[in-house]
């Protein structure tokens, strides 16, 4: 009886197991592309970024105020032997007169207590301070923007798996409606070969392309469970999700007419915004080195007390003034570093030029491919009501003895064909929609208006 629980509660705790490791869960376009810009190790890491950079800016800032350092030693000492020589003045004694020296017994010294406390303020270093704040100022928005890039290029990773998941999940749709009638006329074929009305050799054909279909929703089957994976791993959803997309999505995709041009999509990527302001940062780090060749200007104070046992002690020694300190070498040394920082300057220069060329042609291509799908879409349509009429005719032909099972089988995979095309077609104009979007720097913008205007 303990026995008979013990697998019943297993069976249970598996089925139960079983069933959570297969949650189906619906999931928007926008809830997808919501959870890779927010959940994913890519995006956790371009916002651990930006921290940093603001991180490294509020370091530098902290330059501008003053050093104020304290230090105290105890030193304790082992009878050490001293001799003091002290001149006295003329008849301080009667003994020794002046510029003359007296020795005086060791004093006992067995400690020295030391206690210091001093301030820097810097006052001019050239415009170091200055210009290294802008410097790590500028590289803090390069980062915010590489950050938004990284973000959109992951909303378009989302965007990819999500379409290829639907053309994946329609495709085994497909394939599974085409595999009941191969099955079914395998069938029909069977009884016809058995009562003599029909040749062998047609059934093995038919029995053929049924294997074939098979084999092929085995495929499509597996395309559906590696990009689901892909997907939920990117989305960090939990093991096992099976992810439907909303067919909404891929319907009426010739009704919205994106506004993409090359002026938009220079003024607008943040790509290209983070190397602007690379180029800014580049050149604050030339007057930084610039800096070099100017003396350092700083206002200093201090207070010292000091304690020798037996000996003396002094305190309330407070001392303050202006150093000046200038490194005569770097008038030479200084024009390496200044000519690297000019070239580092001219490479982000010519890096934002590159990109900037690399932009217009995107744009230029993601907007024929746009239209491209926009026709081959019309097209495909077509075809697949030509196919299922031809394969109609073919059917009704087949059935009157005018064609042979070569014309039906090969009817009936141009119809499967055709279906599997215009279900494709409809997801690659949502594809090629978003991407005409994602070059023109105007991705997540579009989901956030979507966003608010669902609200």
């Amino acid at each position: 009886m303990k026995m008979r629980h013990f697998i019943l509660g297993s069976l249970i705790t598996f089925s139960g197991l079983a069933m959570q490791a297969q949650e189906k869960r619906p999931l928007s376009l926008d809830e997808a592309i919501s959870l890779a810009t927010t959940k994913s190790n890519e995006a956790s890491l371009a916002d651990t970024r930006v921290t940093t950079a603001r991180l490294d800016a509020d370091n530098v800032k902290n330059n501008i105020y003053p050093d104020f350092k304290v230090s105290g030693q105890y030193i304790g000492l082992t009878d050490p032997t001293v001799k003091l020589r002290i001149p006295f003045q003329a008849g301080d004694t009667g003994e020794p007169v002046e510029g003359e020296s007296s020795t005086t017994a060791s004093p006992q010294i067995n400690r020295i207590l030391i206690a210091q406390a001093n301030l820097s303020l810097p006052l001019f270093s050239g415009f170091r301070l200055r210009n290294s704040i802008n410097a790590a100022e500028d590289m803090y928005q390069a980062q915010t923007f590489n950050s938004a890039n990284a973000k959109e290029q992951l909303a378009m990773q989302a965007i990819v798996l999500y379409v290829n998941l639907y053309k994946a999940q329609q495709s085994v749709s497909l394939i599974e409606e085409n595999l009941k009638t191969a099955n079914q006329r395998v069938k029909d074929f069977t009884a016809m070969e058995q009562n003599g009305l029909l040749a062998r050799n047609d059934l093995l054909k038919s029995q053929l392309q049924s294997s074939n279909i098979e084999l092929t929703l085995e495929d499509a089957r597996k395309k559906v469970a590696t990009i689901n994976y892909q997907l939920a791993t990117l989305l960090k959803l939990p093991e096992g999700t099976e992810i439907t997309p909303d067919a909404a999505y891929f319907t009426n995709t010739t009704s919205v007419k994106p506004s993409a041009t090359q002026e938009e999509a220079i003024a607008q990527r943040n790509d290209l915004k983070a190397l602007r302001w690379q180029e800014k940062a580049a050149q604050a780090n030339i007057k930084v080195a610039n800096a070099d060749y100017y003396p350092s200007i700083a206002l200093t104070a201090g207070y010292v007390a000091l304690d020798i046992q037996n000996v003396v002690q002094v305190y309330n020694a407070a001392n303050f003034g202006v150093g000046v300190s200038y490194d005569i070498s770097n008038i030479f040394k200084n024009n390496k570093k200044v000519k690297a920082a000019r070239s580092r300057a001219e490479e982000t220069k010519f890096q934002l030029a590159t990109l900037t060329d690399r932009v217009k042609v995107q744009v230029k291509e993601s907007l024929e491919n746009y239209n491209l799908s926009l026709k081959q879409s019309k097209v495909y349509a077509q075809a697949m009501e030509q196919a299922a009429e031809n394969y109609r005719i073919v059917k009704d032909k087949y059935d009157n003895g005018l064609v042979d099972t070569n014309d039906l089988l090969e009817a009936d995979v141009e119809k499967l064909q055709a279906q599997l095309n215009e279900a494709f077609s409809k997801a690659d104009v949502t594809q090629r929609y978003y991407e005409l979007l994602n070059v023109s720097g105007k991705l997540t913008d579009s989901f956030n208006l979507q966003s608010n205007q669902s609200k």
